[in-house]
């Protein structure tokens, strides 16, 4: 598989596979079957993971330490502390914290669920308007001397709070939301990671699914599915929205290739250093998704991506969350 640079000299995978949809409540009960598909990945050249410690809570950090026992040396690991949850029960108790104290509890109880000695990259989730960058990062940077952290980064960071964490320990990727019907990042944001030389891993890629081109207007989403309380998967908005789907869909059909396949090569050429992380449960797609690294777009098709103005309408999120995003 194709490799690409983040900041500060890491190297990843040119796909980053996120197992936050492989489950997250105490029991799974496919998690040998996640295991799987985790090795899988591996085999076809895939190195970069992502998880964190408030899936399950510590559930989903346990998975993927179990899946590389062994093969340590072959992923890099990436997981995420900055939310408020009691490290004796594991109680999510809502908000944020990223108070030193916090912080360096949330890293010991990764390591141990992992199963390794150190994290390759350790996200702040959100950011905590509580608690300055400057001291977030600086227990960061010294978790990086200590040996049990080698890469920081962001989450979901406004401009600001990046450059401020990253003049004190420097940034090695922002993941935030980016997509060909999540803009956000577009100018400010790109702008200050290439200045600082700081990769960007985009999560939500294929817009949870929308993308693809296997929903529409009338999808049903069940009660546990994090979709159905999200403003753009409304019925009215898909209704709107599925006008990005058909583009993706006709210029699809040029390359012989998918709607999704076409929205994650775009994706990979706007940036070098842009390392799109998506999230499967099935080898299939997965496979379908890494064969967008082969697809080679116009130029002429770039710019119509580009250019075009989708009018998205509904808020990624309710607006609780939203007020997390971009701080």
């Amino acid at each position: 598989m194709q490799k690409r640079k983040l900041g500060q000299g890491l190297e990843v995978s040119a796909l980053s596979l996120g197992a936050m949809g492989y489950g997250k409540d105490r029991n799974i009960p496919d998690r040998r079957e996640m295991i799987t598909l985790l090795h899988q990945a591996v085999e076809r050249g895939m190195n970069f993971f992502d998880t964190a410690e408030v899936y399950g809570p510590w559930t989903n950090e346990e998975m993927v330490g179990d899946a590389f026992k062994g093969m340590r040396d072959k992923v890099i690991i990436a997981t995420k502390f900055g939310w408020d949850i009691d490290q004796t029960t594991g109680e999510h108790r809502g908000g944020v914290n990223s108070k030193p104290e916090q912080i360096r509890q949330s890293v010991e109880g990764s390591l141990r669920r992992l199963g390794t000695d150190y994290i390759d990259l350790y996200y702040q989730h959100r950011v905590d308007p509580e608690v300055p960058m400057e001291d977030v990062a600086d227990v960061v940077q010294q978790l990086i001397k200590e040996g049990k952290v080698r890469w920081f980064g962001l989450s979901e960071a406004g401009a600001e709070s990046i450059r401020r964490a990253h003049a004190v320990q420097p940034v090695a990727a922002l993941q935030s939301e980016y997509s060909l019907w999540t803009r956000d990042p577009e100018g400010e944001i790109l702008d200050t990671l290439e200045q600082l030389g700081i990769g960007l891993v985009p999560f939500s890629p294929l817009g949870k699914g929308f993308l693809t081109g296997k929903l529409s207007a009338d999808t049903q989403f069940a009660a546990n599915d994090f979709r159905s309380i999200l403003p753009r998967y409304s019925k009215e908005a898909l209704q709107n929205n599925l006008k990005v789907v058909g583009l993706l869909q006709q210029i699809a059909a040029n390359y012989n290739a998918t709607a999704g396949q076409v929205a994650l090569a775009w994706l990979l050429a706007q940036k070098p250093w842009i390392v799109p992380l998506f999230g499967t449960r099935k080898l299939s797609r997965f496979e379908e998704n890494i064969g967008a690294l082969a697809l080679q777009l116009s130029s002429d098709d770039i710019a119509t991506l580009n250019s075009t103005q989708f009018d998205i309408q509904g808020a990624r999120y309710p607006e609780a969350l939203m007020k997390l995003s971009g701080r």
